[in-house]
């Protein structure tokens, strides 16, 4: 699938024996050992008191297998998918529908500067970096953009854009933005939620490289 926008390229398969060319961001230990992104999903199983009732260690979704688009791994310049896919070299990923796309939200405002925000620190790129979502439909009800290391606000303007899409915003830091789009895509289905991600290395003018 490619909607015709430079900055929106579907993400192939990655070769076995191909490997990021950082280390993965070191994440502490999820509450739950499924779909949450990290240096690995170890089960925490013993390692908190057991609860005194059964019912409060039941998990309805335990036998539910995570989406093949939810994040594995985040790492400096991208990230590893649960399919085995690896977004590397600095690129963003838009995850929806059981499908990934490599994303350049920075190609939509000015590709040569590599800046994501304006003046006033806000996430501030054209609203062409979200144009495939013009396109779908059914559209997911709610997008989650991770801002990288550290949280950053939505322009007034853009978060108006993508709301006249009648997609609701949620914007968090990259690696939070991953966990959370894999536990709602797991409970509501992908086509419910997408996700917006840029890497955890992301730097003004700089990029994730």
């Amino acid at each position: 699938m490619h909607y015709g926008f430079p900055a929106v390229v579907p993400v192939r398969q990655r070769k076995e024996h191909q490997r990021p060319s950082r280390p993965p961001h070191p994440a502490p230990p999820p509450p739950k050992s499924r779909g949450v992104p990290g240096e690995a999903n170890q089960s925490i199983e013993g390692r908190q008191p057991k609860p005194e009732s059964d019912l409060g260690s039941l998990d309805v979704l335990g036998d539910v297998p995570p989406p093949a688009t939810s994040v594995d791994m985040c790492f400096y310049d991208g990230f590893k998918l649960n399919s085995g896919a690896v977004v590397s070299g600095g690129d963003g990923v838009i995850l929806y529908g059981g499908e990934a796309f490599r994303w350049r939200p920075w190609v939509a405002r000015d590709g040569a500067a590599l800046r994501l925000l304006n003046s006033k620190g806000q996430w501030d790129t054209a609203n062409e970096a979200f144009q495939m979502f013009e396109g779908l439909w059914p559209r997911p009800d709610m997008l989650i953009i991770g801002t990288g290391r550290q949280i950053r606000p939505v322009a007034p303007d853009l978060r108006k854009y993508i709301s006249s899409l009648g997609i609701r915003v949620d914007v968090v830091d990259t690696r939070n933005a991953a966990s959370q789009y894999n536990m709602m895509a797991t409970e509501r289905g992908e086509l419910e939620v997408a996700a917006a991600l840029i890497p955890m290395g992301w730097q003004e003018g700089v990029g994730a490289k």
